[in-house]
């Protein structure tokens, strides 16, 4: 885990996650620059459709997150926040 959070590019992540990493970056740092050509080296190494819309939305709802928590000044909770909000996550899920 902690290879793929220091660079993706070099980390033992299989072909598959690495393709959706650079799409995702892309879509997250130069969002003008991606074309429907993007899509294509993911279909190459198996990812459905499904999944790489999937992926897109959860991308595109975190890089909103983010600009409204730099814009409007978020708090960030410290790291017992964090993990009790991860066991509630694990316990419950997603659904309230």
């Amino acid at each position: 885990m902690q290879a793929a959070l220091d660079d993706w590019r070099t980390s033992p992540l299989d072909a598959r996650t690495k393709a959706m990493l650079g799409f995702l970056e892309k879509m997250t740092l130069t969002p003008d620059q991606l074309s429907a050509a993007d899509v294509k080296p993911l279909r190459d190494v198996g990812l459905s459709d499904d999944a790489i819309e999937d992926a897109i939305h959860a991308c595109g709802l975190f890089n909103i997150f983010d600009r409204l928590a730099d814009s409007f000044e978020f708090e960030i909770p410290d790291e017992a926040a964090f993990q009790m909000s991860a066991t509630m996550l694990l316990k419950r899920g997603y659904n309230v």
